[in-house]
């Protein structure tokens, strides 16, 4: 993974205020591959531009 990829990935928190959800919500999408999760078993990431694509409503 390069840098730049890295800076893209924000942490459960953050991707809930980005989408105005909850942290249980996206561990939920994330857990029913509605979103990838990345990073490791005790810190989860999120990709800002896949994010992006579901608020935008081109993901399923």
């Amino acid at each position: 993974m390069t840098p730049a990829e890295r800076a893209r990935r924000v942490p459960t928190n953050v991707a809930a205020l980005a989408l105005g959800v909850t942290e249980g919500t996206i561990r939920q999408w994330a857990h029913r591959g509605r979103i990838t999760r990345y990073g490791t078993a005790r810190r989860a990431t999120y990709d800002l531009d896949e994010l992006a694509e579901l608020v935008r409503g081109s993901r399923p």
